[in-house]
């Protein structure tokens, strides 16, 4: 797939003509980036919303990853498993999961189940296959 920018905006995107498999075709999620893209709806801030409360509010990138970041860390040591029910070493957590998403490529992936594996998550699934 070529895509084709200008200024930073995406203003074309198609197929490889010569490829062997599709012949240029793009399937539907490649036919749909440039709209993903540049559409005025997609957010491009981190979004919280509080527990209880009906809206969500805009915050700031740092304040988001390290709320991540201390939430799974909360979770993972609160659950951690190092021993099995038979004394076998597993070093694991099954209180959190992961759902990837289908809008990652291959390296994309490889790289997230390796972070995650790193964590110590078990349930570790992707959109595609579901």
């Amino acid at each position: 797939m070529v895509v084709g920018t200008v200024s930073g905006k995406v203003v074309n995107i198609e197929g490889d003509p010569d490829h062997p498999i599709n012949q240029g075709a793009l399937c539907s999620k490649g036919e749909t980036l440039v709209h993903l893209a540049d559409s005025p709806d997609r957010v491009t801030k981190p979004m919280y919303r509080k527990p209880g409360a009906a809206n969500w509010k805009e915050v700031e990138w740092d304040w988001a990853l390290d709320e991540v970041a201390k939430r799974i860390k909360k979770t993972r040591d609160e659950y951690w498993t190092e021993r099995d029910d038979q004394g076998r070493l597993v070093n694991h957590t099954k209180a959190i999961a992961s759902v990837g998403s289908a809008a990652l490529d291959n390296e994309e992936c490889a790289m997230l189940v390796k972070a995650l594996r790193a964590m110590g998550l078990v349930y570790i699934e992707h959109q595609a296959r579901i």
